[in-house]
């Protein structure tokens, strides 16, 4: 076993967004001293400035982290060879066909590697296919003339953050860690050991690639699955979320998931089509993945027609709360808000919209600015489309003044005001 790495161990986050920023600021609140690179300038600059622009973070602990002088944050890939050890947390979404998109890790690999230095540990984290670690990214590295397990080491971790969830702690969420060799994986888990509570080793880079993959794929599939039957129990006359209710009472062999308007962000709608796409190099295929994805456009389709349905037929209007994909962040990437104003904007219906964490938006080459909710909005609105359920919504507000409502998350049942209520698998035709 590898020698565990001190407390005076540096390291290196490259990419400060969701995954990367909160990563920095538990290694700090372990005494590590962090570098941390990203190629935005403008994300530098503001923590520098100790302004977060992540919810989940607040200014102040940006502040002590950088007055301590322990999180030093820049543009510069030379300030790496200060680190011994390396962690990549960078996107890795997919391109307009459907299939991975890892340009930006490959511009990380070749900005790092002139810079790598004998003894490092570099570790990836970013959500990809089975097969990434030793295939891209280690060719990469290699350039440096450097071996692999003998002069530098190099490991996979798929990331587990939880944007918005405020009772779990990043140091309390098992960490899976496995390395290109075994002496790359011990010194993987001799230093998430030293922030993280738990420790999970697998065999290989590929098993911990697919452990992520696997993990998202599985609520993928059972979201979807739960979204269909959300639309057979609007056709049945049945409230879905009281058969959900129901179900979960059973001590064994159920896990409830629950409906929405589709699966938005960085990682569950798009991990289970890397999986599809590794499956298909192997002359294999998945019909689950396939079908959920159908679903998961099938119920943003559901609910933009729902809605159509019940306005006017001439000058209506639609105001939708949230644009974020999920409440208390501010992360609206593969937002249904997106597919839902190209519909409705398709139908001559005029669109505005409301979110407390995300100021404007981009959709059908047209810039959206969030409108303040106020009495006269609400109640010009011909519908008002509840899409993300922040903690802060005033619900009592929107209840009151907005003439029409449609839930998709259900945070209106048992409450009444003067507006029609219609629930996502409520049971409404």
């Amino acid at each position: 076993m590898e020698e565990k790495l001190e407390l005076s161990t540096k390291v290196g986050i490259i990419g400060l967004g969701y995954v990367g920023l909160p990563l920095a600021l538990l290694f700090v609140s372990k005494n590590f001293e962090v570098i941390g690179i990203d190629a935005n300038q403008s994300k530098v600059d503001s923590l520098n400035n100790c302004t977060s622009y992540i919810p989940d973070i607040k200014d102040s602990d940006l502040k002590d982290a950088v007055e301590s002088g322990k999180l030093c944050v820049s543009t510069d890939y030379k300030k790496t060879e200060d680190a011994d050890v390396i962690i990549i947390c960078v996107p890795t979404p997919l391109n307009s066909n459907h299939t991975p998109d890892l340009q930006y890790l490959i511009s990380v690999g070749n900005q790092l590697y002139s810079h790598l230095k004998q003894g490092q540990l570099i570790i990836l984290e970013s959500s990809t296919y089975p097969g990434t670690t030793k295939n891209v990214l280690l060719p990469i590295l290699e350039k440096s003339n450097l071996v692999v397990g003998k002069e530098f080491y190099l490991g996979y971790s798929p990331e587990r953050i939880d944007p918005g969830n405020e009772s779990l702690p990043v140091s309390k969420i098992p960490k899976v860690v496995s390395g290109i060799t075994e002496l790359c994986k011990d010194r993987a888990s001799a230093i998430y050991s030293q922030v993280f509570e738990n420790i999970v080793l697998v065999s290989s880079t590929e098993a911990a690639e697919l452990t992520k993959l696997l993990e998202n794929t599985y609520r993928f599939i059972n979201i979807s699955f739960i979204n269909e039957l959300a639309i057979l129990c609007d056709k049945l006359s049945l409230n879905v979320w009281e058969i959900i209710r129901a179900a979960d009472s059973k001590p064994y062999g159920f896990s409830p998931f629950y409906p929405g308007p589709g699966i938005g962000g960085h990682c569950i709608p798009v991990d289970p089509l890397y999986l599809q796409w590794v499956a298909k190099q192997y002359g294999q295929d998945s019909e689950f993945i396939t079908i959920s994805d159908q679903l998961n456009h099938k119920i943003i389709q559901y609910i933009a027609q729902s809605i159509k349905d019940l306005l006017p037929k001439e000058n209506a209007s639609v105001l939708i709360y949230g644009a974020a994909y999920k409440k208390n962040i501010n992360d609206a990437r593969e937002s249904s808000i997106f597919p839902l104003i190209k519909y409705f904007e398709s139908w001559g219906i005029s669109v505005s919209y409301h979110d407390p964490f995300v100021p404007a938006i981009v959709a059908e080459n047209k810039k959206y600015q969030s409108m303040p909710l106020t009495k006269e909005v609400l109640s010009n609105s011909d519908c008002v489309l509840l899409l993300t359920d922040h903690s802060e919504i005033p619900l009592e507000k929107i209840m009151n003044y907005a003439t029409l409502i449609y839930d998709t998350r259900n945070i209106t049942e048992g409450k009444s005001g003067k507006a029609k209520i219609i629930r996502l698998g409520g049971g409404s035709k």
